[in-house]
C-alpha cells in the first residue's frame, strides 16, 4: 500500500503561484511513477503532469506547459507541482497519484490516490 497526502492548495489571484506537495508513505517511493491530476466542477479528471521514477522523464498537458513544473525528491518521498502564472481556469481539486511502473501518463495506470487539495484562482 502507498499512502499519499497532498498539501499546498489555496486561494490565489490570477498570475500568482502555488506549490503543491504530495508526501508518500508505505512502499518504496522511488519505485513509482507519480502524477498530478485535477478535476474541476462538471468536468472530467485530467492529467496535469507526470514524472518517471528517476525523474528523467516528465509530461505536461498543453494547457500548463511553461507554467507548471513537476519534480520529485526521492529522499523525502515527496513529489511537487510548482504552479506559476495561475489562471482562473486552473481552478480545480488537484490530486497526486502513484503508479507502479517506470513512467506513465495514463490515468488508469495510477493505483494509489491522495485525497485532493483545492486550488482556486480568482480573476
Amino acid at each position: 500500500q502507498v499512502q499519499l497526502v497532498e498539501s499546498g492548495g489555496g486561494l490565489v489571484q490570477a498570475g500568482g503561484s502555488l506549490r503543491l506537495s504530495c508526501a508518500s508513505s508505505g512502499r518504496t517511493f522511488s519505485n513509482y511513477a507519480m502524477g498530478w491530476f485535477r478535476q474541476a466542477p462538471g468536468k472530467e479528471r485530467e492529467i496535469v503532469a507526470a514524472i518517471s521514477r528517476s525523474a528523467g522523464s516528465t509530461y505536461y498537458v498543453d494547457s500548463v506547459k511553461g507554467r507548471f513544473t513537476i519534480f520529485r525528491d526521492n529522499a523525502k518521498n515527496t513529489v511537487y507541482l510548482q504552479m506559476n502564472s495561475l489562471k482562473p481556469e486552473d481552478t480545480a481539486v488537484y490530486y497526486c497519484a502513484a503508479a507502479n511502473t517506470p513512467y506513465t501518463r495514463l490515468g488508469d495506470d495510477y493505483r494509489y490516490w491522495g485525497q485532493g487539495t483545492q486550488v482556486t484562482v480568482s480573476s
